[in-house]
């Protein structure tokens, strides 16, 4: 073996022989969703088995596979012919067939498949380099729904909300700031927060690259320079609410909640109990503690209250839950 590369599941093996068939490699960003593919391997041991089916989605992203925009197909995958090649009806290899969905343990018609480009790119920097480098830009993000959309000003949910901006990151140091919504990383459009990643991570650190975001009604571009992604990243106590409009029981963080988790004394109120209405509707959970309202910082009961008031049908409220920073929308009507 001459390298692995554990985020995408790619190792690369040298072999000593001579005169191998080979496989013409083909590129799975022409490939279109429908086209049919097919799969070979040995599957429970029969040798030499194909299977076939179709292109189901591209750039899917699966949980704790964030760098790798897989292909969705329904050929069958079993135990044998994973890790084996998904081919076009060209004869080109346009994937590595990876991993199934599945509850029973067996194939039920979802599989996906590392895109060749993806691992011919990893191929390279192992043999170059004995590792792979992606970029990083420093930031948690969301996916965008239409009551979130509306709250931020937007006509369709696209793009990548930013939750968190890590400090001294590349995304703090390019003004990149919590609540914007990345539309177009170096030109490419956003369209799920799940593309955004991948384009990063492609990025050589050190690389520069242009981000479009929507920030209070306009947008703005600023230019960031990626870093290298780890491969390992007085208070009474008295409760209040917002006239019930929320159904929220709110009360001020004591000095000592607030020393614990480092927000500043005129920085959020935390949720006591959460009652039937729009905020239960949209998750908010007790514990949670509200930073701000549609952009505007919340230290105080009755500042919520006042944001909650002269708001409109929509709010977006911007939440610390645990270490995890998140937007919630909440229709009040």
């Amino acid at each position: 073996m001459l390298g692995v590369d554990k985020p995408s599941d790619v190792a690369v093996l040298k072999i000593d022989a001579k005169e191998l068939p080979v496989v013409r490699i083909g590129d799975a960003q022409q490939a279109k969703v429908g086209e049919w593919v097919v799969a070979i391997g040995s599957p429970f041991g029969f040798e030499n088995s194909v299977t076939a089916g179709i292109i189901s989605a591209k750039s899917r992203s699966l949980p704790a596979e964030g760098y790798v925009s897989f292909l969705q197909t329904d050929v069958a995958i079993n135990p044998g012919n994973s890790g084996g090649p998904l081919f076009n009806l060209n004869g080109e290899v346009i994937g590595i067939n990876s991993q199934i969905y599945s509850r029973s343990g067996g194939y039920q018609g979802l599989s996906f498949a590392i895109p060749i480009n993806v691992a011919m790119k990893v191929e390279k920097q192992l043999l170059d380099h004995g590792k792979v480098s992606r970029g990083r830009l420093g930031v948690m993000i969301q996916e965008m729904n239409q009551d979130l959309a509306n709250s931020f000003g937007l006509e369709k949910p696209f793009g990548a909300l930013v939750s968190s901006v890590e400090k001294d990151s590349p995304a703090e140091q390019a003004g990149i700031e919590s609540g914007d919504v990345i539309l177009k990383f170096n030109g490419k459009e956003i369209v799920h927060s799940s593309d955004l990643p991948s384009l990063v991570a492609d990025l050589t650190p050190g690389a520069a690259a242009t981000v479009e975001i929507w920030r209070k009604g306009r947008t703005k571009t600023l230019s960031v320079k990626v870093g290298e992604l780890n491969s390992s990243a007085s208070n009474s106590g008295t409760e209040g609410s917002s006239k019930g409009k929320l159904g929220l029981a709110v009360r001020p963080l004591t000095a000592e909640e607030r020393k614990k988790i480092e927000l500043a004394k005129d920085e959020g109120v935390l949720v006591e109990r959460v009652a039937e209405g729009p905020a239960a509707q949209a998750g908010i959970r007790p514990g949670d503690i509200v930073l701000s309202v549609n952009g505007e910082k919340v230290g105080t009961v009755e500042k919520l209250r006042s944001l909650v008031e002269k708001s409109g049908k929509q709010l977006a409220v911007y939440l610390l839950r645990g270490d995890m920073k998140l937007f919630v929308a909440i229709r009040t009507e």
